[in-house]
This record gives C-alpha cells, structure tokens and sequence, in this order.
C-alpha cells in the first residue's frame, strides 16, 4: 500500500531539496502535521530518495526529553571520529555535553558550532541527509542546537530535514511545509485499498469526513469495524478525537496480544534508546522470552534490528497509556537494574525515579547527582527536570525545598519563567527555614524581573536584599546591586531607585578592604543620594578596580562597569572594559550574552568616530541574533546611522525603533533611539527635530543616554532660537561636566558654553573646546567643535579663519563617513566663497555588496583566515569561503590580498584599481 498516495507536490520538493545537496547546496525544511498525517513517511521517502546520500537519523522520544544533549548525541555519534578535525574549544565543548570529558558547562552555542563543524567536514567526504522526526519531542538541550545549527547552513552539502506535531520554539522562522489530509477522493483510494470485503458508501463518506483525509486513521481504523459495520450495518462508533480514536485501535490490537509480549512492548516503549541489548536485558529479568517477539513482530507493531522502533509513535503512546500503573514500575525497575550504572547513571536515575511508589530519599539523591552532571554539561533545562523530581520524591520538606530552590534557579536560567515560578512556590510551602523563605522570595524576584516588569520587580529585590543581611551579606550586596540596575535601566524607577540607593547607604563597612562589587555599589548609590561631585572619586576607584579585576567580576558587573566609566566621562578607558569582556565572551562561546557585550562596544568605538569598526560590530550583532534566535540589541546600529547621516536609511530605522521599543517598555532603547535622532537631525541641520528628539531623551530619566544627549540638545536649542531650553541644558550639562576634569567633560562643557556666549568669550571657549578635544581619543567631538567654530567666524565675517576650520570638519567628517556633517560644513565653506567639491557617495558603493559580503570581506581585508572568520560569524569556513566567491566577482578581484585595495579603512568600499 502507498502511504504517500497524493503526496506528488511533496515528494518533489524533498526532491529538490536532496538534488540541491548533491549540488553541494544546503536545505532545511520543517514538516509539520497532526499525528499520523505522513510526516514520517515522507521523511521515509526523503532516505529512499537520497538512496546514494549519507543519511543520519534521530527520533525524539517524550520519556527523553529530560536528557539534555540525548537527541544530539544519537545524531552526532556516527561522526564522532571527526572530532580531532574541530578548534580545540569546539571539540573540548563537544566532548563535555557527551561526557567525554570533565570540564565547566560549555556555552550551547559552542556546542552549536561544533555541531555544524562536524556536520560540514563530513559533508566534505559526500553529501548528508540529516532526518529528525518527532522534534516536538526533542531535548530542549539538542532542539536548540539543532535550531541553531539549521540557521546556519548555507553552502554545506547538508540537508536538515525535522518532522513536528507542532512548531517547536526552537525550529520557529525556519522554511515550514504544513503536510495536511489527503484530499476526498485519494482519502477514498487509501481507504478502499486497506478494506476487506464490502464497503458502504455512506461508511466511507463518514470515516473520510471524520479522519479528514489523515493516511494513518484511514489505515488503522477500519481495523476496529465488523465486517456489518463496514457494510453499512448500525453501531458506527461516534466521533472522537482523531489522536485518541487511532490511539484506540493501536490499543485493542495491544489487548488483543499475550501478557507477555504486551510486556515486551511495554519495555520497548519505556526505554527509548531503542538498543536491543538492554531491552533484552530488562526482558529477562521480567521473564519475557524471545517467543514474545514473534507475536510483537507478526502484528506490525514493533520492529526489532539493530535498533527496537514502533511502527508508529503512537504505538508507544498506545502501549505506555494503556498500561497498568504497577507493570510500567516493574518495568522500569527492570530497566533501572539493567542500565550501567557507570555508563548511564542519568538514565539509570531517571528509571529508579519512574519505578517508585513515594517518597523516597536515596532515588532522591540519585537524581540530585544527575541534575550535577546535567548542569555540568550545560544541560539547565535537564537540571531542572532533575531536580523537580528529585523535590517530589524528598522525604524531608526541607530537603525538597533545597531541591526546588536549585530546581528553580535551573529552570530561570534555563529561560523557562513559568517553571522556575512553580518551583519557587513548591519551595516557599515546604521551607523550614527562614533562609529557605528568603531564598525562594529571591528566585520570585529575578524571575519578576526577567519577566520584564519593570515596576514590581526593584522592591521585590529590595526587599529580598533586606531579608538577606542577617544569613548572607554577600548575597545581600549583590541582591542590592541587581536590584539597583533593574531600577535605573529600562523605564527609570526614580522612587525605587532613592529607596534602594538609601538602604545601601545604610550598610554597614565590608569587612577588609572593598572588593570590586562594594566600590560598584558604593558609587551607584553615591550617585542617587550625594550627587556626581561626592560620587566621583568612589567612582573612579571602583573604574580602576574594574579594569584590574578577575575575569568572573568583570563578566559579572561589567554592566556597571560601562557605566560609570561614561558618567565620568573617562573616554581613553571607554573601550576597555568592553574589548576585555568582549575576548572574555568570545573565548567562553557565550553567544546569546554577546549581542549585550557586543553593544558595550559598539557605542564607545562609535564614538571614537570608527565607523567601520562599528559597523563590524553591528552586523556581527545581528549575526549573533539570526545564528541565536536572541533578539539584538540595536543601539550600536541606531548610533552608526545616525553618524552616517544618510536620512532616507536612518530615519525610518530610528523610528521604527522608537515604536518597537516603546510598546515594549523598554525606555533605554527609546532614550538611545532618540538620541541617535537628534545627532541625526543636527547633522542634517533640522534643529526643531533635534530639539525634540533631545527633550525626548531626557525625559526618559535614563541618566547615560540623558547625559549625551545634553550637548545635543544645546546645540540644536541654539540654533532654533530657543534659548531658554538651551540655557537650562547647559546648566544640567554644567552639573555632570562641572565636577569631572577630564578632557572629554570640559571640551564638552566649554563647547556648548561657547554658543551661547557673546562675541568677546566665544572664540576664547571654542579654541579652549578645540584644544581640550585634541587630547581626547572623541574625533567626532573635535570635528564638531571645528564646524561650530568655523560657523561662528563665518558669520562673524571672519572668513579666512573660518575656511581653516571648516575645512578641518569638512575632512575629518568625511574621513570618519559623517556625511550629513561633511554636507553641512561644505555648505559653509561655499559660503565663505571656497569651491569644494562634493565627495564620492560612498552609500552607493556599498550597495555593491551584500551585509555579510561586506562584512567577511571586512574580516578578510583585517587578516582574519577562514576559519577565524567562521567562528566570529557563526557559520561554517565553507559559507565564508562561498561568501568570498560573490565579493571578489562584485569587486572585480581574484584573491583576498587585493582586498586592501578595494576596502581601504576609511572607506566602506572603492573601485578596483585600474
């Protein structure tokens, strides 16, 4: 019988798909379907179809999606002998999600990497069908990798072929094939095929409205109707649901069987490895025979091979649901004392847990050790899944609210909120203690907070801070810490915020000399209660600290760190602390934290006026959001536009910003958004936009954003002719400027004072901005300040200094890609009666290539191989490789070392040399 009757339009596109691969292409398609509708089968056809194609197959089981990597390790361990070919973290991370190795919990996206490393270099040898059926039921651990690896196939003789029930979260945005029933008349077909004897009209009309064409309830559930019944007699069974009437049919065949064999189904069903040996071994122990095979077999509901597998999910679903309670325990019994305890204690545990009645303390343990070894290999959705059953199974309440306690911080981490919530609640109802209260109310804060609400989640923290002191200062100081960031980021909790900042006030000394954290949050509370002036030194020494301090403090309050060096307005130590935390993050594989570090980054090197390192940094940041499924942190892209000035691409993506992250809440990328418009709008000489566009991001409360976008704001304010608003952002500007003798603060400062003196101090203050601005790393600060001083001189008839000047801005605009600047200091210069022509529009040449194109040949003109340049993007050297083809055809080039040429530093792209 054909399973695939009417499935012409799919076949051919599976088809397509393993021709491409034979080509040396890759694909990735996600057939989804109700249970039974031929996702399976069409998986089956993809294999035969791919008859001369290297094919590796992985089913998800439910009973193991508590195993973290499990899937994985089933599809990658025919690769296995190419490890030693994978960049020693890659294969180091590899080795320690499978056990290989002891190691420290590798970042998953590492994990990723060396997934599609292997994948790609045994493509290499041929080409490679990778099949995945039943993903819905995939290890949370191995369908995040899988995502991320079918993100990232390009050029790889690859094929990634998933069959799912529903959309699972992890495969979301990937090419989809909905595989629906078979029309009426092929549904008639099946039916008419699979039918003895006689067959009523009115009967099939019925069973193929009431399947709606599914081929599996067309072949199973004539199997459940007498011969009177399929010949038009009464009694046609009513409608139910589809799943549980097949379910029905699977399980009468099963009653129909011996005890026996209905046990060996029941241990095939109960241990999804589908290995022969322990199947047996289990078997055994329950007295089943080889015999009980044979009827198993004979009936077409299990096969038995290399590996045991059903004929149908369901079958397992079937055989496992319509078991007695007390024969699934012995069964898992049997199972659990069949299992290596040396090579599979997890598995072992988790079959010692399913054979319990109660309560019981040493499977607790046993599972608290696995929920080790699952944390150990990156596994936090697995630790969870452990540790929650190792609560319910604790005799003490004390213990299982330990449990659950670890259980939920597994799950919070594990980004699973709704978890980690109950969790925290099972903790809170079994605590003993008042420390066991304490810590589960501090779980429902952070999960408060990841939850993004931002009002509820400060005086939650605050509140866990204060109940901490007496057990655990030091958790108490960081509680505070955290605490203070989520009231000061976001929508600004200024009442939360002065609480917070008291209650640290009132701490008592650390013990010994201050470490990192206690300087940090010393001078965050400096700042609420006692102002920029007292909190500058504290300030400045915890900078310092920071910048020495051990990778883990680093990692951990770099989001600090970034901070304070701003407010301070230190700009020669502005890029280090992200550039350490960034190597640090590359090194670990951290990747869904790197789009935070990457834009720490960003906005200081932006700043520095590199616009090309920016844009690395930006297009490398939504590398990381598409190979992560993170959404991206877009401050870095926003500032990068609106330096370019290039107002047909800018502004639309500013106020798309503005929209998304105010629907969001999420204030800091509205402050960022606007103040990247009015830099925008001043370059572009709109001065009532960027008026509106700095009030707007003062008013967010964001102090940071708020602070550069005060000289902003002064300037477009005077030059709209609005000089109250101009005058009370100086005085605000005065207050952040005044007490921080930096360079970077005083030129700022002494900048704006200059607009709006009268003519005698204003030539004196903009050559004293000019002078302070050459000591500082700001180009586009200094530009600046040459363009508003060459306004001033211009206007004030001076017209020969005032071509000096301008023409300094005018080359230095253009140098960093400024070009609504660079326009409006050539406009000035024309009108000092100068000829200037205008320069090559760089926009237009980089339209030549595409983002990545650009930015790999970025990478490659720096020096970087393929194989680094891999890495950094999260593809394989065969997509850089196939990228470099279409950027040398574009550039009219043929090797990466003319790449120079063409992609000088100070331009995006030029035309090859003659």
């Amino acid at each position: 019988m054909d399973q695939l009757l009417g499935r012409a339009s799919e076949r051919a596109l599976l088809d397509r798909a393993i021709e491409a691969v034979r080509a040396g292409e890759s694909r990735v398609l996600v057939l989804l379907g109700e249970p039974g509708v031929g996702k399976s089968a069409l998986l089956d056809y993809a294999e035969r179809a791919a008859a001369d194609v290297r094919v590796l197959r992985v089913v998800g089981v439910e009973s193991e999606m508590e195993l973290a990597f499990a899937a994985l390790h089933q599809l990658c361990a025919p690769l296995m002998d190419g490890l030693g070919g994978l960049p020693e973290p890659q294969r180091e991370a590899l080795e320690t999600v499978f056990a290989l190795r002891a190691g420290p919990p590798p970042e998953r996206f590492l994990v990723g990497l060396a997934v599609l490393g292997l994948l790609s270099d045994a493509s290499e040898k041929g080409p490679l069908l990778c099949v995945v059926d039943d993903a819905q039921w995939l290890d949370r651990a191995s369908a995040q990798i899988l995502g991320f690896v079918a993100r990232r196939l390009l050029a790889e003789s690859v094929a990634l072929l998933f069959g799912s029930r529903e959309r699972p979260r992890d495969l979301i945005g990937l090419p989809e094939l909905e595989i629906t029933g078979l029309d009426e008349a092929e549904a008639r077909a099946l039916l008419d095929s699979v039918t003895r004897g006689r067959l009523d009209g009115h009967i099939r009309d019925r069973l193929v409205a009431e399947t709606r064409g599914n081929p599996l309830a067309l072949l199973e559930l004539p199997r459940g109707l007498s011969a009177t019944q399929l010949a038009g007699g009464f009694g046609l069974p009513h409608a139910v649901a589809l799943r549980s009437r097949i379910e029905q049919s699977f399980s009468a065949r099963i009653e129909a069987l011996g005890e026996r064999t209905r046990m060996l189904l029941l241990v095939a069903a109960a241990e999804p490895t589908g290995h022969p040996a322990l199947i047996w071994a289990a078997a055994e122990r329950l007295g089943i025979t080889p015999a009980a095979a044979l009827a198993a077999g004979m009936d077409g509901l299990l096969q038995l091979g290399t590996r045991v597998l059903f004929r149908h999910p369901l079958v397992r679903s079937a055989v496992y649901g319509s078991a007695r309670h007390q024969d699934r325990r012995a069964v898992h019994l049997a199972l659990a004392e069949a299992t290596d305890a040396e090579a599979d204690p997890d598995r072992r545990a988790w079959h010692r847990a399913s054979a319990t009645t109660g309560p019981d303390e040493e499977v607790a343990a046993e599972l608290e050790r696995s929920a080790g070894r699952a944390q150990a290999r990156g596994g936090l959705a697995a630790a969870a899944a452990f540790l929650q059953r190792s609560a319910v199974l604790s005799v003490d309440p004390s213990r299982r609210a330990d449990r659950a306690l670890a259980a939920a911080d597994a799950a919070l981490r594990a980004g699973d909120l709704e978890a980690a919530r109950q969790l925290a609640a099972i903790a809170d109802r079994n605590a003993r203690s008042e420390v066991q209260r304490v810590r589960a109310h501090l779980v429902h804060s952070h999960i408060t907070f990841a939850a993004g609400f931002g009002d509820e989640a400060p005086p939650m923290l605050l509140e866990a801070a204060r109940r901490l002191e007496p057990f655990d200062m030091d958790a108490a100081r960081e509680t505070y810490l955290i605490a203070w960031g989520s009231a000061s980021y976001g929508a600004v909790n200024r009442e939360s915020l002065t609480a917070i900042s008291e209650a640290i006030r009132r701490l008592p000394a650390p013990d010994g000399p201050p470490i990192v954290r206690d300087l940090v949050l010393e001078s965050c509370a400096l700042l609420v209660t006692a102002g920029r002036g007292t909190a500058l030194p504290v300030m400045r020494e915890a900078v310092r600290a920071l910048v020495e301090a051990p990778a883990e403090d680093l990692l951990k309050w770099s989001w600090a760190a970034n901070g304070l060096v701003a407010l301070a307005w230190e700009d020669r130590i502005m890029t280090q602390t992200p550039a350490r935390v960034l190597a640090e993050v590359r090194a670990a594989g951290a990747l869904a934290d790197l789009p935070v570090y990457l834009h720490a980054l960003g906005i200081p090197v932006l700043l520095g006026g590199d616009l090309d390192a920016g844009a690395e940094i930006a297009a490398e940041s939504e590398a990381v959001a598409a190979a992560t499924g993170v959404p991206m942190t877009q401050h870095t892209k926003l500032l990068l536009a609106a330096l370019r000035g290039r107002e047909a691409d800018a502004s639309p993506l500013l106020a798309a910003a503005i929209e998304e992250a105010g629907a969001g809440g999420q204030m800091a990328g509205v402050a960022t958004a606007q103040w990247a418009r009015a830099i925008l709008c001043n370059g572009l000489a709109d001065y009532e936009r960027a008026l509106s566009a700095a009030q707007a991001t003062i008013e967010s409360g964001n102090a940071l954003v708020s602070q550069w976008a005060l000289p902003e704001l002064v300037e477009a304010a005077t030059r709209a002719g609005n000089a109250m608003a101009a005058h009370g952002a100086l005085d605000d500007l005065a207050d952040t400027a005044e007490p921080c003798d930096t360079d970077w603060a005083q030129g700022i400062l002494t900048r704006c004072r200059a607009l709006l003196s009268d003519d005698d101090a204003a030539a004196d203050l903009y050559r004293e901005a000019i002078e302070r601005l050459e000591r500082t790393v700001l180009r586009p600060e200094l530009a600046r300040a040459h363009l508003l001083y060459g306004e001033w001189l211009r206007r004030d008839r001076r017209r020969v200094e005032a071509r000096t000047h301008l023409r300094t801005a005018y080359e230095m605009f253009t140098s960093i890609g400024m070009e609504a600047f660079a326009e409006r200091a050539r406009r000035e210069l024309l009108a000092t009666g100068e000829t200037v022509r205008k320069r090559r529009d760089k926009a237009a040449a980089d339209a030549r290539l595409t983002p990545q194109e650009q930015q790999i040949a970025l990478l490659v003109r720096d020096g970087l191989s393929n194989p680094e340049v891999a890495a950094r993007l999260f593809v394989s050297p065969r997509t850089v490789e196939w990228h470099l083809r279409q950027v040398f055809t574009k550039l009219g080039i043929s090797s990466r070392k003319q790449l120079p040429d063409v992609l000088p530093r100070d331009e995006s792209v030029s035309a090859p040399p003659a």
